[in-house]
């Protein structure tokens, strides 16, 4: 049998650990809303900055919206201040060898979402206008290579915050509906000039906003690379439909509604799907960004 010396050691050892133990769960959520609190007030700063300085650089917003460079600025400001957490966040986030299986066929019809969004935007107008505002190429003074490359670099800027970033971090504390809801909700929010608009109209716009937010989120669940080009193509999608096809550009109030509730349509059946799928436990990405919360 130990001696009295011993099992006191012991019992010293146990309480140490189990302090221990109690102390990083109690201090990791902190931790992990810090990460978050910086993200989210770096992006806002940095896009107000931007955007105030645009207008003197001449860059025309229909080419890039500097703002959008706002939540690349929050992730570099999370790297710097957690640089041994950032590689966990943004695992996936480049292009790699993998096996697409099972995520193949969410890949696709990831970009094949926004035609129907933008076709069911284009069917409400007709409905509610009788007209189609179409705006051809020529309207614009850029060549259209030009406004498409300008508009993916500006898209992927904001993704790698929003898709790539928040939304691996907020699924490690919640599920994948609620947390895309979650950055959906704050993606929206960011765009702070939309609240300048109609009730109805910003109402429109953060329906949109988070309705999309959760097509990406439940769409990018379990994929392992290429998560920015994935969140990125779909973003570019649906802003250059707004651009060419839409109204949505004219800071009119019904086609903002009819962006809402064409994303709210367009979300439905990945939510269908994702209730019969069930996902029951994070993925890798959710994983390795886990390990990284602490």
């Amino acid at each position: 049998m130990p001696g009295t010396d011993q099992v006191r050691q012991q019992a010293r050892r146990v309480g140490r650990n189990e302090q221990s133990e109690q102390s990083e769960r109690s201090g990791r959520r902190p931790r992990w809303a810090a990460e978050a609190g910086v993200f989210l007030v770096v992006a806002f700063v940095a896009a107000g900055l931007f955007g105030a300085v645009q207008p003197a650089t001449g860059i025309p917003p229909e080419v890039v919206q500097l703002t959008q460079f706002g939540p690349a600025v929050a992730v570099a400001a999370v790297a710097l201040l957690w640089p041994g957490r950032i590689r966990d966040r943004l695992a996936g986030t480049l292009p790699a060898r993998e096996r697409t299986g099972g995520t193949a066929g969410r890949r696709v019809a990831l970009l094949l979402t926004p035609v129907l969004i933008i076709a069911l935007c284009a069917g409400g107008g007709l409905l509610t206008s009788g007209s189609l505002p179409v705006t051809g190429p020529q309207a614009f003074t850029h060549p259209v290579v030009l406004v498409v490359a300008a508009q993916l670099l500006g898209a992927c800027a904001e993704e790698i915050g929003w898709r790539c970033h928040l939304q691996p971090l907020l699924r490690t504390r919640f599920g994948p509906v609620t947390a895309s809801a979650l950055v959906g909700v704050l993606w929206g929010l960011w765009h702070v000039p939309v609240f300048t608009h109609e009730p109805a109209y910003a109402a429109g716009f953060l329906l949109a906003t988070t309705a999309m937010s959760v097509i990406l989120g439940l769409a990018l669940e379990g994929v392992r690379s290429n998560r920015l080009l994935l969140a990125g193509g779909f973003h570019t999608l649906v802003n250059l439909g707004m651009l060419y096809v839409t109204d949505e550009t004219a800071a009119a109030t019904a086609p903002m509604v009819i962006l809402g509730a064409a994303c709210l349509a367009a979300a439905l059946p990945w939510l269908a799907t994702t209730r019969r799928a069930a996902h029951p436990a994070p993925d890798r990405i959710t994983d390795a960004t886990a390990r990284g919360a602490r």
